[in-house]
């Protein structure tokens, strides 16, 4: 009797729509809105669960025979009412997935998609005040939020703070200038840092910003997402200011292995039979670097793609810096660096 994995892979060639247990999306729209980001309208199988604003979902394409999964927010409310889910990808220089999307994306494309996941979403009865704050791709989560909370005829103080090198780098401008213009109780601002002309702010985040853009900040609650530079100042302004507890965020870059000169040890990759000296960098690059291609999506320690079994040894957690001794524990190999000796089952 064929199991609902192996009668999937029947069905997918008759249609690649009809499943029994995967979730898949076919593309039913794509729109270039600026030089380097492509929005892509899904719609999903019948396996979809929807999600919350703020939430990710994993994609998966097939490039050179090979299937890559990167994650990905939704950009549309989560109560789009024609049950399908908008995508907006930057093709990143050396992404290599979201360069696949961004040149050949298609109407009637069919990818592979995860259930949503994650924490950053705004929790309920909702905060009296939210301010927004994105910059480049990490539009697309709070985009979700700010869409979900118009349709929910939210009424309390709202700014949308967006980060971007010129006015050419927005995408979505169009409908956020729509949306401010109809609503008196939501402000959409534009900050950029390479442009000296148009828009409401110029130059990087800073509290004389926060001040500007919301004077209200102090009572509301915040929702970050964006590249480092543009998270470490926002952290920073709200430590000072005392509130940290106030503001929640969604890192789009992942964190840094940080190689030092005291690092030592070899990396046994057990499935496969390699050995290698271990040269501080994460269990996932090491593995690459030794020729293996053990499954990842976000490389950032979100999505757990690449979890696996360390049989021995012990491993430092770059987001946390916490360490980890105990054996034949599973851990995410994008986010582990060694300290010594490891052991890991790939």
């Amino acid at each position: 009797m064929a199991t609902p994995h192996a009668l999937d892979r029947y069905l997918e060639l008759v249609d690649p729509m009809t499943t029994v247990r995967d979730l898949r999306a076919e593309i039913t729209a794509v729109h270039r809105s600026t030089r380097d980001t492509v929005t892509l309208t899904m719609r999903p199988t019948q396996q979809w669960r929807g999600f919350e604003a703020g939430q990710f979902v994993q994609v998966g394409v097939v490039i050179d025979g090979v299937r890559h999964t990167r994650c990905y927010s939704p950009s549309c409310s989560q109560y789009r009412d024609d049950g399908r889910i908008e995508l907006t990808v930057k093709a990143h220089p050396e992404g290599l997935v979201s360069q696949h999307l961004h040149r050949n994306a298609r109407e009637g494309l069919v990818v592979s998609l995860s259930q949503a996941d994650g924490t950053f979403h705004i929790p309920r009865p909702r905060p009296a005040g939210v301010l927004l704050i994105s910059g480049g791709s990490g539009i697309t989560p709070v985009l979700s939020m700010l869409r979900t909370l118009l349709d929910e005829g939210y009424s309390g103080d709202l700014t949308f703070l967006h980060y971007a090198y010129t006015e050419s780098d927005v995408s979505h401008r169009t409908q956020l200038d729509a949306i401010a213009a109809a609503h008196d109780n939501i402000r959409i601002v534009f900050a950029y840092t390479d442009q000296e002309q148009g828009g409401d702010l110029h130059g990087f985040f800073g509290a004389e910003h926060l001040r500007s853009a919301a004077p209200w900040y102090a009572d509301a609650e915040t929702y970050l997402c964006g590249p480092p530079g543009l998270m470490r100042g926002v952290e920073n302004v709200y430590a000072d200011l005392g509130l940290e507890d106030r503001l929640h965020l969604e890192e789009f870059a992942p964190p840094l292995a940080v190689v030092t000169g005291d690092v030592g040890g070899e990396v046994s990759f057990t499935e496969s039979g390699k050995v290698g000296d271990n040269s501080g960098l994460t269990l996932l690059e090491q593995a690459e670097e030794a020729g293996l291609t053990p499954a990842y999506g976000c490389r950032m320690g979100i999505c757990f793609t690449c979890t696996s079994v360390k049989t021995s040894g012990c491993t430092k957690n770059i987001k946390t810096g916490e360490t980890d001794s105990e054996p034949d524990k599973k851990i995410q190999l994008c986010v582990s660096v060694p300290v010594g000796d490891v052991a890991i089952e790939i």
